[in-house]
């Protein structure tokens, strides 16, 4: 199989981690049975049976905050290191999407300067929300004003959200609450300004937008006719929303990403696995429908395509 995929949606599981988070009470995260298992070997072993030349590592939720800023910090810290050493250990294969202690904005900047000038990361990774701040919220400003100045990546990844014992019915959030979430923090940004206020970010959706490529037009409409004139984003919402990049992880064909199409050009979208989250043979059968998927345009697969977007983002990724 030719390889060359980047995956810019792909977990790691370092065991402090999963310890210090089932400590603070995730023994289930977000409604899962429990934690996947994850290693090193395991995950190359999924590359190269996948064809997947590089895969940039992130946490997913619950992310490091459990209630106490310094503990996040220093957590944040140990996992991000712990990521670069993978990526230093394992040149070409492994990319770092560091961690932020949020909502703790200074130490979200600390963790930028030291993540960003001495690890060489590239990108960070920002959940739909902590503990109720989601990303359009003003505290966070200072953050994504140095995220501009960077002309920083930024993944975003679901989580539950605020209202999940209510509205998830018993059932694992990851199934529909995290695409709501992703959809709710999207709106959240485009509403409130932040992508247009900093148009240096490069903002990265996961799961085919969620929610969001069905309601782009909806919420358009009501950004015009609710928000004040003089507080209007310099760009009406989908001019905003096609100006993100949007992932593949997930259940992406049949549907998820012809609907996609619909509001972003290919030029937009992105190779994603969602392992260790996604079972191993759940991501082989995901990743071989991508490859049995109509062509994007004549003389691409989706191979060449999401690859070509990836290295755009991502030119300072070394061949192995």
């Amino acid at each position: 199989m030719t390889s060359g995929l980047i995956d810019v949606h792909a977990h790691h599981l370092p065991d402090f981690y999963v310890e210090q988070a089932t400590a603070a009470g995730h023994a289930h995260p977000d409604g899962m049975g429990g934690w996947p298992s994850w290693s090193v070997r395991d995950h190359l072993e999924l590359m190269d049976r996948n064809g997947i030349e590089t895969a940039m590592l992130s946490l997913s939720s619950p992310g490091v905050h459990f209630g106490d800023d310094k503990a996040a910090r220093l957590l944040a810290r140990r996992v991000n290191e712990y990521t670069a050493e993978l990526a230093r250990d394992h040149r070409g294969r492994f990319g770092t999407f560091v961690a932020l202690p949020l909502p703790d904005v200074d130490g979200a900047l600390e963790e930028i300067t030291f993540a960003f000038d001495q690890l060489g990361a590239d990108a960070v990774a920002l959940l739909t929300h902590t503990d109720g701040v989601y990303l359009g919220d003003a505290r966070l400003e200072p953050v994504f004003a140095e995220l501009d100045r960077r002309k920083a990546v930024v993944f975003l990844h679901p989580t539950s959200p605020v209202c999940w014992e209510q509205s998830a019915l018993g059932r694992p959030r990851p199934m529909v609450e995290y695409i709501f979430d992703t959809a709710r923090t999207v709106t959240d940004l485009v509403m409130a300004g932040v992508l247009t206020r900093h148009p240096g970010l490069r903002v990265i959706v996961p799961h085919c937008g969620g929610a969001v490529p069905v309601l782009a037009d909806r919420i358009d409409e009501f950004m015009r006719l609710f928000l004040p004139p003089g507080t209007l984003p310099a760009q009406d919402a989908v001019r905003q929303l096609q100006g993100l990049y949007y992932d593949m992880a997930g259940t992406a064909f049949p549907r998820q990403v012809p609907a996609l199409l619909k509001l972003v050009d290919p030029d937009r979208v992105l190779f994603g696995s969602d392992y260790c989250w996604t079972p191993p043979p759940l991501a082989d059968a995901h990743i071989a429908a991508i490859d049995a998927a109509d062509p994007p345009a004549e003389g691409a697969t989706w191979r060449s395509l999401t690859t070509a977007n990836a290295l755009r983002l991502f030119p300072q990724i070394p061949p192995h």
